[in-house]
């Protein structure tokens, strides 16, 4: 099975009939899963979990990306009083997406200094130990873990540990950057699709609107073409497969996403009710 979504409901328009406060309906009328950026940044109060849960279709997923002070990113005060408050109070307010049979998986997305050492690794075991009760990606962004001499015991790590692969399209910037690996780990996959704006990815830039920069990018007939040889690949090695598009700055992602489900002849079944196709006859 092959599921198809976008990084977050707010920031594409094209699916929007409705006023603001609607965007995750509208966005629930076109695709079944999203990724939730929210919990990134702060830990998400349970009513917030219990809204979106409300406002999506009984089938709908959600792929609920990590609180930042468990990846590593966290700049600043440490909020919290210990580890284990902040593990306590994340895997509470990501309880009724499990309960509600909603949650995807949980995605460990690690930064690009986080590196294939023995440090990190016994991290991300206390992080597997911690959502143990939870399907969890990790997604790396430092190029040692896919080092020649490590890239086998990295996905033999995942393996063991029950951990699921998220297999990227980025650009190819160095070492904070890593290659497109097709090798699902586990009977679920995820394929997250980040564009290829090599400049972008590079020099970002300081203000507060780099990931304007960063994930700039329409992809092509030709790229999408062969990401979706990459996608019917790991099909067969996976049950599930979920696919999500990041190049969400210029308002590519939701063309994209929907170019290639029509590459790829499927049609998704459980969405919320339409008001208009604002994509019917694009393709």
């Amino acid at each position: 099975m092959i599921q198809i979504g976008l990084t977050g409901w707010g920031d594409h328009p094209d699916l929007y009939v409705s006023s603001g406060k609607e965007r995750l309906q509208d966005y629930s009328s076109h695709f079944p899963i999203v990724e939730l950026d929210a919990s990134f940044y702060a830990i998400q109060p349970i009513k917030n979990s219990l809204k979106w849960i409300k406002e999506t279709p009984d089938n709908f997923q959600f792929v609920v990306k990590c609180y930042q002070g468990i990846t590593g990113h966290l700049r600043g005060d440490f909020p919290f009083s210990s580890l284990e408050e902040m593990f306590e109070l994340y895997r509470q307010s990501i309880l009724p997406f499990k309960e509600a049979g909603k949650l995807s998986m949980i995605l460990a997305q690690f930064p690009p200094w986080f590196q294939c050492n023995k440090e990190s690794v016994q991290y991300i075991r206390k992080v597997r130990e911690e959502l143990k009760d939870f399907d969890v990606v990790v997604e790396f962004r430092h190029q040692s873990w896919y080092a020649p001499e490590y890239k086998a015991s990295t996905l033999q790590f995942l393996r063991e540990n029950h951990l699921h692969h998220s297999v990227c399209d980025e650009p190819q910037a160095g070492e904070g950057s890593i290659p497109l690996v097709p090798i699902a780990t586990t009977n679920k996959v995820l394929v997250r699709l980040h564009g290829r704006n090599t400049y972008g990815w590079v020099n970002p830039g300081n203000n507060v609107k780099w990931r304007e920069v960063r994930y700039l990018y329409d992809y092509n007939n030709e790229e999408l073409s062969s990401i979706r040889s990459v996608c019917e690949d790991l099909e067969k090695q996976a049950n599930e497969v979920v696919i999500l598009f990041n190049n969400n700055s210029g308002g590519h992602a939701a063309s994209n996403a929907k170019k290639f489900q029509h590459m790829l002849g499927i049609d998704f079944e459980g969405l919320a009710p339409k008001q208009l196709d604002l994509f019917e006859g694009d393709f």
